[in-house]
């Protein structure tokens, strides 16, 4: 977010230096003035493609409009006039956009930049070939200019100050726009517009603003362009001018303020200079534009950052998560609570329904939480749980059957009412606007239900009613001190949290909440759930959570899924004491799982050494001289707190996060430096939290990918058939799509996939993570038998699994090894345990 005055001021002095700068290198005055009216432009379009994530391929088309519709109406209607030609083209095409705009946007992505495209065609073969109303390919001349509040236009020079003052104008209202709090849900949107709508943004309605200001602004660098060479033609219409509009903003740097404006100025120097010497300049733009694409996204304001870096002083920080502040604040902020009556009925849901093709996830679901209560909705992987939530908070609508929220129907209304409505929800996996800062994302969820969402004049900081209540929200979830860290920077259980007070800023009637405790350590898990419980005191909840003991001692009611259906549906101990649901989910116990005794397959063979590798987030310093060991057949357990450095250990070790320092070497061969794809196909195999499969394709089109570039390498190879005998329950699902199989067969297939190939060493990032007991426990029996063919490094905040299962542990606090030795020692002594886990 822009929050000084200083782009303003730049803006200022470059148009006063500009004129006489362009003069010493022998340029015109209407070469000034195409400057400013291009950078006018490319600041326009920047709305959409920088700062809202669309890319309009033909937002040529509003600069040729408004120079036509001043051009035109100056010719047949106001004669000799300048500002009254000017505002009619401005109004003419905000009508326009509003129009084309409410169509277009019906699509996203590629469908939206290919609608813009066949807009801008279609308005240039209108304007190319109506020779009588528009001058066809001879253009449209004797537009004039005029005496304005008594200064002579018709002087360039008079001119260019006039334009000067519209660009500064533009600017001033763009830099209030993006700092309003319209301005800031754009920037939602491009990061997430799925999570913008689950905290009740009607995303098209904003989108929509910000298309027709971006074509307005567009518009007013079409007149006075129109006006600098007295000439309108059909040029501006091509799809070939929208195509250098898109090239100035990305060579500008599309994420800065004064980037496109930048850009801008480069393109009219290269046309200038570079014309001169050939005809051809078009192409030499065009390598350069690929090149600014490969080399340098951020454009040329990326290239002034990369050379002024090592003259600047570099901050070194910690992990984002070392600067969090705690507290137990178990009662709920004044601006959440509500009074209502604790035996009424929250939320019910009778008899629905909801398939994807001929899976058939929900089937007769009935539903009734009542208010101030805990309600558990549990099951096994697959049984319809997350299936059910979504359809309960819109993000499917019901085939059939009935959702209503304190007795008014909300069945198959748009995410963003439901929200509205009072559904707050969080997801199974965490969701966020992942570029923005803690702050911001929790303050875009208060925004979204104050009066003032639509405000595009007033700068977000000046609302001290939101900002003081985002501010009370951060301190109940206990995430103070780290208000200005990426939500991205965040370990994985700070995203979850946050996560949550996404969902409870909404100030919802009912809460959601998908698994919130999923990826938590111990005494975070301990913390949240006290939290759950304290909030559903005064907020009803509905809970999915597989941490099933925790489950049973905090839950008021407890509903049974399986297969789509309720099977049980009463008090805990029903749930606990039923037979059918111990069968199918609790299964014989993680806890007795974990305790069996295991063959140990380790040898003395080192076959993965890290020594004394540091990695960095940005500023901050993840990895601090981390150094241990791999042996073969060995199976090593990562633990630590959230924040302390585990997954950004596993990424180093896979080449994802780059070390700056130190060596990690695999059988010998120094890995460190390597592209991730080159350190795969030596033979380490990597399966993320969170899975990160790809969705659409089936399991068979996610095994071959993973097998594609991988069997050149050393290691063991998995074919098809040795991964189908350890995960029998894949074969009944090979040619089903990834993102429609249950958590648990995902996570099988995740592990599958990185096996696929040749490999030494396998990866995991928590993969227990969300699992029902039964398929948690089939996991564990799985990887327990594959330390007799590889080596294994496992993340899992589950102790007494991670433990059980591993030879030795490796400990991590604040991005340095605290402990390393036999997992035994931990797993049996819990007075160590707590002192070297602080648990």
């Amino acid at each position: 977010m822009l929050n000084s005055r200083s782009p303003l001021i730049i803006v200022a002095v470059s148009l006063v230096v500009l004129p006489f700068a362009l003069d010493l290198v022998g340029l015109p005055l209407r070469s000034s003035i195409d400057v400013v009216a291009f950078a006018v432009a490319c600041m326009g379009l920047n709305i959409l493609v920088g700062n809202t994530g669309l890319v309009s391929f033909g937002h040529g088309a509003w600069f040729g409009l408004g120079a036509y519709a001043a051009a035109l109406s100056q010719r047949y209607w106001f004669p000799g006039s300048v500002s009254l030609p000017a505002l009619f083209a401005l109004v003419f095409v905000a009508v326009s956009a509003v129009l084309s705009g409410a169509l277009i946007l019906r699509r996203r992505g590629v469908y939206f930049s290919l609608l813009t495209l066949a807009l801008t065609a279609l308005l240039f073969a209108i304007g190319y070939r109506w020779t009588e109303f528009t001058g066809g390919e001879s253009g449209l001349g004797g537009v004039t200019r005029a005496m304005v509040l008594g200064i002579d236009l018709e002087r360039d020079g008079n001119y260019y100050w006039v334009v000067a003052g519209v660009a500064m104008g533009v600017c001033f209202l763009l830099w209030r726009f993006h700092r309003s709090p319209v301005g800031s849900v754009l920037v939602a949107i491009r990061e997430n517009e799925q999570r913008a709508r689950f905290i009740g943004y009607p995303t098209n309605r904003y989108k929509l603003i910000g298309f027709v200001l971006s074509a307005t602004i567009v518009a007013v660098a079409g007149t006075l362009s129109v006006f600098n060479h007295r000439f309108a033609s059909a040029e501006p219409l091509s799809v070939a001018f929208s195509g250098e509009l898109i090239a100035m903003v990305v060579i500008g740097g599309m994420r800065s303020f004064l980037g496109p404006a930048l850009g801008a100025l480069f393109f009219i120097l290269f046309r200038e200079f570079l014309s001169i010497w050939t005809p051809h300049w078009l192409f030499y733009f065009g390598l350069l534009f690929i090149g600014f694409v490969v080399f340098s996204p951020t454009g040329l304001v990326g290239v002034g950052e990369r050379l002024l870096a090592p003259i600047r002083k570099r901050e070194i920080t910690a992990a984002a998560m070392a600067g969090r502040k705690t507290a137990d604040v178990l009662s709920l902020p004044p601006s959440l609570l509500r009074a209502n009556e604790n035996d009424r009925l929250a939320l019910s849901a009778r008899n629905l329904e909801k398939s994807f093709g001929g899976i058939h996830a929900v089937r007769g679901f009935d539903l009734s939480v009542r208010d101030k209560t805990l309600h558990a909705l549990i099951g096994p992987n697959g049984a319809g749980k997350t299936t059910a939530f979504n359809v309960l908070s819109g993000l499917y609508a019901p085939d059939a059957g009935s959702v209503e929220l304190e007795g008014t129907s909300i069945g198959g209304l748009k995410p963003e009412d439901i929200t509205r409505a009072g559904v707050g929800r969080s997801f199974q996996i965490t969701n966020l606007f992942v570029g923005l800062s803690v702050e911001e994302n929790i303050r875009l969820a208060i925004q979204a239900r104050s009066h003032m969402r639509y405000a595009m004049w007033r700068s977000t900081a000046s609302l001290t009613d939101i900002q003081a209540e985002t501010a009370e929200l951060i301190r109940y979830l206990g995430l103070a001190g780290i208000e200005n860290a990426e939500a991205s920077s965040l370990s994985y259980g700070g995203q979850r949290v946050l996560d949550m007070g996404l969902a409870l800023a909404t100030q919802p009637r009912i809460l959601l909440l998908d698994e919130p405790l999923a990826g938590l350590a111990v005494g975070e898990r301990e913390r949240i759930a006290k939290l759950i419980k304290a909030i559903s005191a005064e907020i009803p909840i509905l809970l999915v959570e597989h941490d099933i003991d925790r489950v049973f001692r905090i839950a008021d009611h407890v509903t049974v899924m399986n297969d789509g259906a309720v099977l049980v549906d009463g008090s805990a101990d029903d749930a606990r004491n039923n037979d059918k649901v111990r069968a199918i989910y609790i299964g014989s116990g993680t806890a007795a799982v974990a305790m069996q005794p295991r063959a140990e397959f380790a040898r003395f063979d080192q076959l993965l050494c890290v020594d004394r590798i540091n990695t960095y987030y940005g500023k901050s310093h993840i990895l601090n001289d981390v150094s241990f060991d791999v042996r073969k057949h060995e199976i090593i357990a990562l633990l630590g707190r959230n924040g302390a450095g585990k997954s950004t250990l596993l990424k180093s070790l896979v080449g994802i996060a780059r070390p700056e320092a130190g060596s990690i070497r695999l059988l010998d061969q120094e890995t460190v430096g390597l592209p991730s794809a080159a350190i795969a196909r030596r033979g380490i195999g990597y399966v993320p939290q969170g899975r990160g499969l790809f969705a659409g394709m089936t399991v068979a089109d996610n095994l071959v990918l993973g097998r594609l570039k991988r069997t050149t390498g050393d290691g063991i190879h998995w074919s098809d058939e040795r991964i189908v005998a350890i995960f029998p329950r894949l074969a009944e699902r090979w040619n089903t799509p990834a993102d429609y199989l249950s958590g648990g067969e995902q996570q099988m297939v995740a592990v599958a996939r990185a096996l696929a190939g040749n490999v030494q060493v396998l990866l995991l990032d928590e993969p227990f993570e969300g699992l029902s007991p039964a398929v948690t426990q089939e996991l564990f029996e799985v990887f327990d038998r594959l330390r007799q063919e590889i080596a294994l490094v496992i993340v899992d905040h589950h102790l007494d699994l991670a433990l059980g299962l591993s030879d030795r542990t490796v400990v991590l606090e604040r991005g340095t090894v605290t402990w390393n030795g036999v997992s035994t020692l931990l797993k049996d002594d819990l007075d160590l345990r707590r002192k070297v886990l602080w648990m």
